[in-house]
């Protein structure tokens, strides 16, 4: 019997590619989506697809749908999406879970949340594992998606021990690949974008905070992985590229790869921006046999297509 699979934030970056390997691996999917960060044209491909069917909602208001299995990744993620309305960013993030986990107790579905290396905050431990409870300034301008992201991790984890729900809590580092919001304020977008249109690369600070890249088919991988793996296993599991790099070896690479003479500009570094970002993988080698495939150069290279495409498109 083929199973039905909810994906909220489904028209999404991330969400989308996840569509596409559910069905491409045998599931029936329903997305779920309120478009606020969303696009139908991530999904326009699967709307004739018999296994595909597309629901616009909140996730902030209940659902009532027979599913099996649930991923939660509805949340805009980006700091300029997050912080346009951080109330309804907490919203989303702590209603949305309340949600999403009452419809699992009530289905009995399996149900995995998508949440972030945020919760790690401006970190104090290098590469950060599993184990650190994070460094987050709860009353900052980012506090909206960290501690929104913190106490859905916590509430995943007081439903699975006290109604005994089959969870699995994903912690997301930075991610990028085709599908990207070209003006989501993150790094890789606004370089790409950037470098196609001849602007100058905007590097914060020094340029020397580092980041850690993970190409989406990886990350996606990571998850169906997590979500297929035993039960007694709920995470919280980092999911990443332990491969670090600067921003201004980033913004070097870009330019690089897309042949632009654009200039790289220096600007006031933005307010609880973490210095460093790194992700220990070891337990998803040992739990998951995961780890990200997909070189930097290799991934850039498919991202400043999709991009270049894009542009193209609009002008």
């Amino acid at each position: 019997m083929r199973e039905t699979v909810l994906v909220t934030g489904g028209a999404g970056f991330l969400g989308s590619h996840l569509c596409d390997r559910l069905l491409a691996h045998g599931s029936d999917v329903l997305c779920v989506d309120n478009f606020y960060t969303g696009s139908k044209d991530n999904i326009r491909h699967l709307l004739h697809n018999p296994s595909f069917e597309l629901m616009r909602h909140d996730v902030t208001f209940p659902l009532y749908v027979e599913v099996s299995r649930i991923y939660n990744l509805a949340c805009p993620a980006s700091p300029i999406h997050y912080q346009h309305d951080p109330v309804q960013t907490t919203k989303t993030s702590v209603h949305g879970a309340i949600n999403m986990l009452g419809l699992a107790k009530r289905t009995g579905a399996r149900i995995l949340q998508a949440s972030t290396s945020e919760v790690y905050g401006d970190p104090q431990v290098h590469p950060q594992d599993e184990s650190y409870w994070g460094r987050v300034n709860p009353v900052g301008i980012r506090a909206c998606y960290d501690e929104g992201k913190r106490c859905a991790e916590t509430l995943f984890f007081d439903y699975h021990r006290q109604h005994g729900l089959e969870v699995k809590v994903a912690r997301i580092f930075n991610t990028y690949g085709p599908r990207m919001h070209p003006s989501d304020g993150r790094v890789v977008s606004n370089f790409i974008v950037a470098a196609l249109k001849g602007e100058a690369l905007s590097v914060f600070g020094d340029g020397q905070q580092t980041r850690s890249f993970c190409y989406v088919d990886d990350l996606v991988d990571g998850l169906v992985r997590l979500m297929d793996s035993p039960a007694d296993f709920p995470g919280p599991i980092n999911l990443g590229n332990p491969v670090e790099c600067t921003v201004r070896e980033l913004a070097e690479l870009v330019l690089e790869l897309t042949g632009s003479r654009s200039v790289i500009q220096s600007r006031p570094l933005p307010a609880d921006d973490p210095r460093q970002r790194q992700p220990d993988i070891t337990r998803a080698r040992e739990h998951l046999r995961w780890e990200p495939q997909t070189a930097l150069r290799k991934g850039l290279s498919y991202t400043i297509a999709y991009f270049d495409a894009l542009l193209a498109n609009a002008a």
